[in-house]
């Protein structure tokens, strides 16, 4: 996963080596009587104070990790907002941990559904003040994640939205295809591909789906609209084929999705992304850069998560973040 902060503030790259235990997390907040608290985890086993964090399991996207721990550390179900950091320190195996963390609001409801009750590892939660978890938190590298949390807050861009450019899974080339290129479907591998980036995707809170008309894009978010129970609304304005041909129509389909302010997954074609990254910078009044050009270079299957202020959408990106298929 690549994360970019917003217009131009740099970028850093997760290293994926055999050294290293890989792990997710979220500093969970929620507003409480019109004050902001987050959420500390006790942990039973290390007499320590902590956010909710845990290793990757196989096959997953860190993504989907930090949703998965936060649930089953606190109860709550979340939806990640914007990426708030990454800590790295070293195990007692000599091992480098690296976590990766996002902002995650806990509703009313969700809090309400959990069903936490003291255990083995966990012995209780605590929701505190942004000053108090400084002073009960155990780790310094926990501070520096609260510190980047701290600065959403300070700025008044905490309650975000994604808007999520997808390029279609693996489909089949060209050359092994003799009918018209819109109807090219899915190899095997892209098949595969469009599965496993249901989780990372429903991680994000993606709801609603707009996709090119084309077969293999209408086939890479065929697994994600089952799950969300969903119908994809498919349209010929972001399709490889407009494009070329000049009758594309990127800015109305990104000023609907911008001005929803909803959670939601855009489904395109490589030729056609930097256009969809560009228009999603122009609608929001964000400076480009190198860091839009990034965001659209995906491999097939990869997306682009673009998160904008809920409250003032026009103010600008906040953050990027870029997250590629393990398939």
């Amino acid at each position: 996963m690549t994360v970019r902060q917003a217009p131009a503030k740099g970028a850093t790259r997760a290293k994926w080596t055999d050294k290293a235990v890989y792990a997710a997390g979220a500093v969970v907040w929620r507003v409480i009587d019109g004050k902001l608290r987050i959420l500390l985890i006790h942990r039973t086993k290390y007499r320590d104070i902590t956010l909710p964090k845990g290793k990757v399991d196989p096959g997953e996207m860190l993504a989907e990790t930090a949703v998965r721990e936060v649930h089953e550390e606190t109860g709550i179900r979340v939806s990640l907002g914007v990426p708030v950091g990454v800590s790295r320190y070293h195990l007692p195996s000599n091992k480098q941990k690296v976590v990766h963390y996002w902002a995650a609001e806990a509703t009313d409801e969700a809090v309400r559904a959990s069903t936490f009750v003291p255990n083995r590892e966990i012995a209780a939660l605590e929701w505190v003040s942004v000053k108090k978890a400084r002073a009960r938190l155990s780790y310094p590298v926990d501070l520096e994640i609260l510190d980047f949390f701290a600065n959403l807050v300070d700025d008044g861009v905490l309650r975000t939205f994604p808007v999520v450019a997808l390029r279609h899974a693996k489909a089949l080339p060209r050359s092994e295809w003799d009918g018209a290129d819109a109807a090219r479907p899915l190899t095997e591998r892209g098949r595969r591909q469009a599965d496993s980036i249901v989780g990372p995707l429903r991680a994000f809170g993606v709801r609603k789906i707009v996709t090119s008309d084309a077969v293999r894009c209408v086939q890479t978010v065929k697994p994600l609209a089952k799950a969300l129970d969903r119908k994809p609304v498919k349209t010929e304005k972001i399709s490889q084929d407009a494009w070329e041909d000049g009758t594309d129509d990127l800015r109305s389909v990104i000023g609907r999705r911008v001005r929803a302010g909803k959670p939601a997954v855009i489904c395109s074609h490589g030729p056609v992304l930097p256009g969809i990254l560009s228009e999603i910078a122009l609608a929001t009044g964000t400076m480009q850069g190198s860091y839009i050009s990034s965001a659209a270079d995906l491999e097939p299957g990869a997306f682009s998560v673009v998160h904008l202020s809920a409250s003032h959408p026009g103010s600008g990106i906040i953050a990027i973040e870029t997250h590629v298929p393990q398939v």
